[in-house]
């Protein structure tokens, strides 16, 4: 039974999409069998995976507008294990294409329920903006997994994004969970950092996962190469620590 976990932070800049990838391609390694969502109409994740934008015949808009199926839109293995449902820019304009369609919130999560007994996790990289695409991804996901710079505005927005899960869980997805949030561009040379982590776990009624991701030169480098860390430098702390995060996720 496919876990699905969005992947959101309306703040941008923090990791999101990196921690979309990486955990995807992480879990992949270990065996498990991932389809990546990519409904950031930025399409990084889909890029960061190794997949030509361009090359791309079909993608998540396509799906959203109603002119293909899921099966039409997935790339199968792009990396051993993991299949990948891509985007492109044109998904920016779906949100006004889809004023006056009914049940406009649950049109991925209709479409993802076909397929989700494939897999063991679904990952969803969301938009960072609370928008129709984000809401889409909430209606679909078990949990929301919520990327915190370690720096001084981290905290900022969270209670909005939260408020956000709280509406969508009372309103449309009654099993809507936080799966937890997880730090990321952590940097051991800072006070900052170290203050940031303590802080929210003071003021932050949530899980906090153990792993804590690094600032890390390679973590950026990876994406450029259409690779995730664990195949463009597998020894790198980048990819320890998601494969920590990896593990994790899957033994909670």
């Amino acid at each position: 039974m496919g876990r699905i976990i969005a992947i959101a932070n309306q703040k941008g800049g923090v990791g999101k999409t990196t921690t979309a990838i990486n955990l995807s391609a992480c879990l992949a390694e270990k065996g498990q069998k991932v389809l990546a969502v990519d409904i950031d109409p930025q399409g990084n994740m889909t890029s960061g995976l190794g997949l030509e934008k361009e090359a791309v015949d079909k993608t998540i808009y396509d799906l959203m507008i109603g002119e293909a199926t899921i099966e039409d839109v997935i790339y199968k293995e792009v990396i051993e294990n993991l299949d990948i449902l891509p985007t492109d820019i044109n998904l920016s304009g779906a949100e006004i294409e889809l004023i006056g369609t009914d049940n406009k919130e649950f049109i991925i999560r209709n479409e993802v329920h076909k397929v989700k007994e494939e897999y063991d996790f679904i990952i969803i990289d969301c938009p960072p903006s609370l928008s129709v695409l984000t809401i889409n991804a909430m209606t679909t996901a078990d949990t929301v997994l919520v990327p915190i710079q370690c720096e001084y505005y981290a905290l900022e927005g969270l209670s909005q994004l939260i408020h956000t899960i709280e509406l969508v869980k009372e309103r449309l997805n009654p099993g809507l969970e936080m799966e937890g949030v997880v730090f990321t561009m952590y940097d051991a040379r800072t006070n900052l950092s170290l203050q940031v982590v303590e802080n929210v776990k003071d003021n932050l009624n949530q899980t906090i996962y153990k792993t804590i991701i690094p600032r890390n030169i390679r973590l950026a480098e990876a994406p450029s190469y259409g690779m995730p860390i664990n195949k463009y430098d597998s020894k790198s702390t980048g990819a320890d620590s998601y494969r920590r995060l990896a593990e994790e996720v899957i033994n909670k």
